[in-house]
């Protein structure tokens, strides 16, 4: 409700939510969320294994992220990379609301079975 400067009052003032303000969530809180989002899909990591962590880089409601990350092998690295892909889109998008244009995975190191056992 408003009131007039004659101390009247008038219906309610409706503003669009365009011109209420903005919401910035910083480059380095989407890569946390990427980061969590594939240690999510990864699961235990082996003894030694850095977790994963991200880059990003938003841009006009866009995210393009990039994932570093060790894996145990043997392993159907492709199959573990694209799963983190579909994820890391899925988790940003719901938890940011920014749509994730591409998402690159970089596999810093493989962690042979037989040292997996050993620490």
């Amino acid at each position: 409700m408003t009131v007039a400067s004659d101390g009247t009052r008038g219906a309610p003032t409706v503003v669009a939510p365009a011109e209420r303000g903005a919401l910035r969530i910083a480059d380095r809180v989407v890569a946390k969320i990427a980061a969590q989002a594939a240690r999510e899909v990864l699961g235990p990591l082996p003894g030694d294994a850095v977790p994963p962590h991200a880059t990003v880089v938003t841009a006009h409601g866009t995210a393009r992220v990039r994932v570093h990350l060790e894996l145990g092998y043997p392993a159907d690295i492709g199959a573990r990379c694209a799963a983190v892909r579909r994820h890391v889109v899925e988790r940003v998008g719901a938890l940011v609301d920014t749509e994730v244009r591409e998402v690159a995975v970089h596999v810093e190191r493989l962690h042979p079975a037989q040292a997996q056992g050993r620490a």
